[in-house]
């Protein structure tokens, strides 16, 4: 077998298995989210922009959904 052909074999099965490794530790990645993972607050003071409290918004909901926060 010719070496570039060797090397795109071998690059299409590693592809393969980490994209299958993914697939089958979505659990896993949110336990990994919530243990490394807090809530946001908001002190009074904060000055937040309109894309800054999406923002904590959409973290603070995943956290609610995955970590039961």
């Amino acid at each position: 077998m010719s070496t570039p052909r060797l090397i795109a074999c071998l690059m299409a099965a590693l592809l393969t298995s980490l994209g299958a490794t993914r697939c089958a530790s979505r659990e896993a990645a949110g336990l990994e989210y919530c243990a490394i993972a807090k809530p946001i607050y908001v002190a009074a003071e904060d000055e937040l922009t309109d894309l800054t409290a999406r923002q904590t918004l959409s973290h603070n909901g995943r956290g609610r959904a995955l970590c039961k926060w």
